[in-house]
Parts: structure tokens; C-alpha cells; sequence
């Protein structure tokens, strides 16, 4: 007597397993890509908070000094991709205003929006689609540095 089995099976295995590879393998792709851009951001918006600290502390005047920060967070974030728009802002301390004072300190905090990779602008309509990231880095105004001019 012969046993009756059901429908016979062979070749659907390799089908299977593509179909649930790619739906398990797309979203670890982008999930990857979309952690990789956030990172390259921090890093970004990190760097270049530190390095328009350092050049402000070091400029002749408070003109100079914000042109000097500005420049230098533009190259930050250019040089990791990062778009033009960011938002700096300083704080001066002891004297708030009068940020090139001996042995004062200078805090600037950068501001800026990673944007996920691969979203269409047409989805960018009501809310930007990103991450917003800040990083803020201090510096001291050197005890022989000279006298801003009044």
C-alpha cells in the first residue's frame, strides 16, 4: 500500500528565501545608511563647533571673529557634505558682549538638520525630514592676547 503525500514542494526553498532575504534585507540597508549619515552629521556639526571656538578666540576683533567662525563652519560641514543652512550662535562669558576679553570664554553652539538619505523632496512638503543635531564646544580667550580696540 502506497502512502498518499500532499502537494509536492521542490524548488519553492530558494523562492522563500529570496523573497524574505529582501524583505528583512532592504530595511537593514537603509536602516544602515540612515545611521551612517546621522554620524557623518555629528561628526560634522562637532568639528566645526570646535574649530569656530578656536578661531574666534584667536581673532583681533569681534567683526573678524564672527566672520572668522562663520568661514569656519561653512568648510566644517562642506567638507562632510552637510548643506549651507546651520544655525551658530555665541556666548561670551564673564561679560556677556565682550567675548575677546582676557581669560573670558567663548562658547559657540552649532545647529544643524541631517537629512534622511533617499526621501524624495515631494515627502519634505509640511515637516523636513531629519534629524536635527547640535553640538556646542568652549573655548579660553588666551591671557596674552591684546586688547580688542574700543
Amino acid at each position: 500500500m502506497r502512502a498518499v503525500r500532499g502537494p509536492r514542494d521542490e524548488g519553492s526553498a530558494s523562492l522563500e528565501f529570496i523573497t524574505t532575504g529582501m524583505i528583512l534585507l532592504v530595511p537593514l540597508i537603509y536602516l544602515t545608511l540612515a545611521i551612517a549619515a546621522v554620524q557623518g552629521g555629528a561628526l560634522a556639526v562637532e568639528g566645526a563647533a570646535r574649530q569656530a571656538a578656536r578661531v574666534y578666540v584667536q581673532a583681533v576683533d569681534e567683526g573678524a571673529a564672527d566672520a572668522a567662525a562663520r568661514r569656519a563652519v561653512e568648510v566644517g560641514l562642506a567638507d562632510h557634505g552637510l548643506g549651507a543652512e546651520y544655525e551658530l550662535a555665541v556666548i561670551c562669558s564673564p561679560t556677556p558682549g565682550e567675548c575677546l576679553e582676557r581669560l573670558g570664554s567663548v562658547t559657540v553652539t552649532v545647529g544643524v538638520v541631517v537629512t534622511l538619505p533617499l526621501v524624495p523632496s515631494v515627502l519634505d512638503l509640511r515637516a523636513p525630514l531629519g534629524i536635527p543635531l547640535e553640538a556646542t564646544a568652549t573655548q579660553r580667550v588666551s591671557r596674552f592676547t591684546a586688547d580688542p580696540a574700543p
